[in-house]
């Protein structure tokens, strides 16, 4: 059976999270008439109830938790899932999707830079430049498009929120783990959701959805919430926010098969293209580190 090294784990789950986050787009044309918070809440709850169930089967009972984790806990909420759902709905008002992705993509840039310092290290010019390509990759993937000051404001807003899903975890990572961390924080979105959707659609915050309304809310409970957040979460101190942050360059790689799977784009040249340049950004992020970068990573 093949041995992987701890690297190669935390590289598998990153890429492994970031992939399935991406197909959310190919699913997304599904629920285009549901209400989107409360579409949002009942994504969270499901997963977060999935999430629990899992914690139980692996011996994962609850803890008993400090004033700090559930600070964090609560920030990682409010901030990675609630606000992160509503500024990119709102932010899409205001500005091209393709802006807004591109000015998200920038959450590797972000990563290497802010990781190490909650890490107590050092940023790595080399996980620096990487970055830079992977963004430059996405942007050529998604393209450039155009929007008011107000929406790239939100965007970058969505910008801090992507960040904040993964820089949040950190501290509260060690001792719950990625189980806990994923049902907490899953279940902490639920009630915040339902408050934005009661002011944004009143009383019609959630229905009863369709067959294909039901399968697209299950697929993002259960793959791009339960799965991807175990493979993201798993990966965090495995890598490293920094190195990990470069995976998001995977989102796009996951929107484009997804749309082709299920029939509703095709890839272009500047896809192919984004995606040589975000693998030319791991290969320099990832190659071995020399000796000097080495203490506290991997």
């Amino acid at each position: 059976m093949l041995s992987l090294t701890n690297g190669q784990r935390g590289a598998l789950g990153a890429a492994t999270a970031m992939f399935c986050v991406g197909t959310l787009t190919g699913v997304s044309p599904a629920l285009h008439d549901y209400p989107v918070y409360g579409g949002q809440a009942v994504r969270y709850l499901v997963g977060a109830l999935l999430l629990l169930a899992v914690a139980r089967a692996f011996g994962k009972g609850f803890l008993r938790l400090s004033g700090r984790e559930v600070f964090f806990l609560l920030m990682l909420a409010l901030t990675g899932l609630t606000a992160f759902n509503v500024l990119i709905v709102e932010s899409t008002r205001f500005a091209d999707p393709a802006t807004v992705g591109t000015v998200v993509a920038a959450v590797p840039v972000v990563l290497a830079l802010l990781g190490p310092v909650m890490e107590r290290r050092k940023p790595a010019p080399r996980v620096l430049v990487a970055a830079v390509v992977v963004v430059v990759g996405v942007a050529v993937t998604t393209g450039f498009g155009g929007g008011t000051p107000l929406g790239l404001l939100l965007a970058f807003g969505a910008l801090a929120c992507e960040a904040g899903f993964s820089l949040l975890a950190l501290p509260v990572l060690a001792r719950l783990g990625a189980i806990r961390v994923s049902a907490y924080s899953a279940a902490l979105a639920v009630p915040q959701l339902v408050v934005v959707g009661l002011v944004v659609d009143g009383p019609d915050v959630v229905r009863m959805p369709s067959a294909s309304e039901a399968l697209a809310l299950g697929y993002l409970a259960v793959v791009v919430t339960v799965f991807a957040f175990l493979c993201w979460y798993n990966a965090l101190p495995r890598l490293g926010a920094d190195k990990a942050g470069l995976f998001s360059g995977f989102l796009p790689v996951g929107a484009v098969v997804s749309t082709v799977v299920l029939g509703t784009g095709q890839p272009h040249l500047a896809d192919l293209a984004g995606a040589g340049l975000v693998l030319v950004g791991l290969a320099i992020g990832l190659r071995p580190a020399r000796t000097r970068e080495s203490v506290g990573v991997g």
